[in-house]
């Protein structure tokens, strides 16, 4: 019940919202303009359904880490 409290959670969808637009706009900044239009999509979609907000960001990573083209993996 916990878990599905914190989902609910106003913070939680803003804090998931503000995190899909900061994909969106890495996405735009690396000349992705598709990937960052589905992305406002689905910043759109996450403020009323949380879990849409988190698989699609876990989506983005897993892409990301396949091609290698994540620059958290990457030393400074």
């Amino acid at each position: 019940m916990g878990f599905t409290k914190l989902l609910r959670s106003k913070a939680t969808r803003s804090l998931t919202v503000v995190s899909v637009l900061k994909d969106a706009k890495t996405a735009l900044d690396r000349g992705n303009r598709t990937r960052a239009i589905a992305l406002l999509g689905v910043a759109v979609l996450a403020w009323k359904w949380t879990v849409v907000g988190l698989a699609a960001q876990g989506v983005v990573k897993l892409l990301r880490a396949g091609r290698g083209g994540s620059s958290a993996s990457k030393p400074a």
